[in-house]
């Protein structure tokens, strides 16, 4: 199985290129607002590490959010851009999933910051089903919490609680092998967003 996959959600920057048994995974936590700079540039260097083109990849993966307005439609576009030009599917990761995944044999409550002192949540039971669907939450998440180990990608603290840390590469890359065969056409990409954006609250 040949595949690439982006996660430009967060301040973080995640490519992964897999070419059958080899694996190039770059991870770089310094990429706030650098995305669209930095993004092309990592994904053929990971590529060529693999030894392989983006037209052999069987398919893409992004991550279409909850997270950075701005970074989920980079990674959308620049997935859309290489699965039109390849002819190949494309598979949809939230960030949650990447959280999550990463956490293996236990109920997570994989959490994003929202600001505000709210998060974006998901629970997930021990096998990576979803047991309480993605949503905006502020105050209800800590009640989640004590059931679900909460995660976040980075130090996080919510409702008089705090969320382990956890590592979102190797979270992103479980993730696309436990979900490959929900691939979608590019033209179905849609973003998650689980609230408003800032710009969009203004104009009430």
């Amino acid at each position: 199985m040949n595949y690439l996959a982006i996660d430009t959600s967060g301040e973080y920057l995640t490519v992964i290129a897999k070419h059958g048994e080899r694996t190039e995974r770059v991870f770089r936590p310094d990429c706030l607002a650098k995305h669209s700079v930095v993004l092309m540039d990592e994904i053929d260097g990971a590529l060529s590490r693999a030894q392989m083109t983006a037209a052999e990849c069987d398919f893409f993966a992004v991550v279409v959010g909850p997270g950075s307005f701005t970074g989920i439609r980079i990674g959308i576009a620049t997935v859309k851009g290489l699965a039109f030009a390849a002819g190949k599917r494309v598979l949809p990761v939230t960030s949650l999933d990447c959280i999550a995944y990463s956490v293996e044999d236990a109920p997570v409550l994989a959490l994003v910051d929202a600001g505000h002192g709210a998060v974006y949540a998901c629970a997930y039971e021990k096998d990576k089903a979803v047991a309480v669907p993605p949503a905006y939450r502020t105050a209800e998440a800590a009640e989640l919490a004590n059931t679900f180990l909460p995660y976040a990608h980075k130090a996080l603290s919510f409702g008089g609680k705090e969320a382990k840390i956890a590592d979102v590469c190797s979270g992103l890359e479980r993730a696309v092998e436990a979900k490959k065969d929900a691939l979608v056409d590019a033209s179905e990409l849609a973003a998650l967003y689980l609230r408003k954006s800032s710009a969009e609250e203004m104009r009430k």
